[in-house]
């Protein structure tokens, strides 16, 4: 096969095209072949970016950047999905006749972009989701050599959000969500929503008991670029966390199209069961479309039409549509405290990397810790046994799938890694090296400001955490794990534990009256216990060992 008539004087950088499935399938290039180029990056693979732009004789660069994946520990299973989609979307785009540059590279994507723009002259791009991303280019932005454009693929302007939330905490979603459906018209009728009511969430609670019968997600056959991504994958990041198998994830625009059908399959019974979890269906009936949508493989506003054309009831609906709106809230958010760098919240330092060996990084910020929770992540969130089943079972989704639904993100893991004050900034690098679908400007929002309160009140006005009994009622976790949910787990007193510890940032605040009055309530000798289950659990996990009952389920034996 011709050599691309790009020359580098990186070394480092390798056109795609010389060895390889992705080599016989691409065609070689020129500068020449396009008036004018695009870079569109690992999350923005959809032509309706390219589309946007109301220009024709474009081409695209797509790069593979070997030092963005060596930032962080990411699971073998998100670098497989992203690389595979956008290998593919790199031969879709080049059978609609656009001409693709496919860079492979050890350096950073500035580095990789100066070298294109010297050939090319300037490079047409878009606004990033991504603040890293953002940040790693933004000299080349400010220089001319990148010529950046509004993204397309975001459902509502900023302005939304700056109108009904405004630019500073506290930041609430209600208001945001009915600015949206009114602006947009999404379930709304004279000016009323739907229903009577903007939210269904009420009816969007019950546990799932086997019936109806959870859908199997969709088995996608391989072709020779997932083939090849997979043996790539295995091979150069051994290192990493997990497996790949893209038999479970979809690459193809093919697949993609049977993804969403599947996703439409499920959204019926999706409001009903939203928040139930279970180990006979790890999915339920949610969509598992996230990583897609992050990518731009499916743009946002494909999915919500879809939704709204549906024949699924109301609350199904309306719940979709609110976790789509909640994407965009948690985007704005991010974007404008510049990754919450203008917060004023109390800060620490923190051991970047998530503790996984060889990821250790110090980025030498002070990261938001509003609760001044220093504990390190336990191996148990890398897949050694905690002995507590919904922790474990949760875990063991993730290192095999490289996903979790929502709830066993919030109410387990995050959950568990609060009530035993484990360091903000490591769990959210966990969460963002570890899940499929995790970026920056959504894992951020997320885990500092939702799922452990590192922001105060900047988005929640409370803490999510629980014991043991919220556990029991939305999960099947209980019924096999060797601790009683009400005799003998320590989830409890780790939720009475954290209150009593963390007391002091909770007065005052109207949402938690009820909860610190029942700490107060709290006999002196059941506060000790509390005390001594949280000491207890957290050494024991710190040091990579299971937790077991307390000798005739007598937990005083852990004091």
């Amino acid at each position: 096969m011709a050599e691309y008539a790009f020359s580098f004087s990186t070394r480092t950088i390798e056109a795609a095209g010389r060895s390889g499935t992705l080599g016989e399938t691409l065609r070689s290039v020129s500068p020449q072949d396009a008036v004018s180029w695009v870079w569109l990056a690992y999350d923005q693979l959809n032509v309706a970016f390219l589309e946007s732009l109301n220009q024709s004789d474009l081409g695209v660069v797509l790069i593979e950047s070997s030092a963005k994946v060596r930032r962080r520990p990411y699971h073998q299973q998100k670098l497989g999905v992203l690389l595979a989609n956008q290998r593919h979307f790199a031969v879709e785009l080049q059978a609609q006749g656009v001409p693709v540059l496919y860079l492979l590279s050890d350096a950073n994507y500035g580095a990789v972009l100066n070298e294109v723009a010297a050939t090319c002259g300037p490079v047409h791009c878009f606004h990033h989701a991504e603040r890293e991303l953002r940040k790693e280019v933004e000299q080349l932005v400010v220089s001319g050599e990148l010529l950046e454009h509004e993204h397309p693929g975001w459902l509502t302007p900023q302005s939304w959000f700056v109108e009904s939330v405004g630019e500073a905490p506290p930041f609430r979603m209600d208001s945001f969500y009915r600015k949206v459906r009114q602006q947009t018209g999404w379930m709304m009728e004279h000016g009323k929503p739907l229903g009577g009511k903007y939210s269904f969430d009420a009816e969007n609670r019950f546990p799932w008991k086997g019936d109806p019968p959870a859908p199997k997600p969709p088995v996608y056959e391989t072709d020779a670029i997932d083939r090849e991504v997979e043996a790539m994958v295995g091979r150069v990041y051994a290192d990493h966390p997990g497996t790949v198998d893209l038999t479970a994830q979809p690459t193809s625009s093919e697949q993609i199209e049977q993804s969403l059908r599947f996703a439409l399959d499920c959204l019926p019974n999706f409001g009903t069961y939203e928040d139930a979890m279970s180990e006979k269906s790890r999915g339920l009936f949610h969509s598992r479309l996230a990583s897609l949508v992050n990518l731009h493989r499916l743009m946002p506003r494909r999915l919500v039409d879809a939704a709204l054309t549906s024949d699924a009831p109301i609350n199904s609906v309306e719940g979709f549509v609110r976790q789509m709106i909640w994407r965009e809230y948690v985007h704005h958010i991010h974007d404008v405290t510049d990754g919450f760098r203008t917060l004023e919240v109390a800060r620490t330092s923190s051991m970047r990397g998530a503790g996984w060996e060889g990821f250790v990084e110090v980025d030498g910020e002070l990261h938001p810790n509003h609760l001044t929770q220093t504990n390190v992540l336990p191996e148990a969130f890398w897949g050694e046994k905690s002995g507590l089943r919904c922790l474990d079972a949760s875990v063991e989704s993730v290192m095999e799938d490289g996903w979790t639904h929502h709830i066993p993100r919030l109410m387990v893991l995050s959950n568990i890694a609060n009530l035993l004050d484990v360091n903000p900034r490591q769990l959210t690098d966990w969460f963002h090296a570890a899940f499929i679908d995790a970026y920056d400007w959504v894992v951020e929002p997320n885990v500092l400001g939702m799922g452990t309160f590192a922001l105060g009140t900047a988005m929640m006005t409370k803490p999510y955490v629980a014991g043991s009994a919220y556990i029991n009622r939305m999960s099947d976790h209980c019924k096999t794990c060797q601790f009683h949910h009400k005799k003998t787990c320590p989830m409890t007193r780790l939720y009475w534990a954290y209150l009593t510890r963390h007391r002091e940032s909770f007065v005052g605040n109207h949402r938690m009256a009820i909860a610190l009055k029942n700490v107060e309530r709290r006999a002196e000798e059941e506060k000790a216990m509390d005390n001594a289950t949280f000491e207890h659990v957290r050494e024991t996990l710190l040091a990579g060992q299971e937790v077991r009952p307390a000798a005739e389920g007598d937990l005083r034996a852990w004091s």
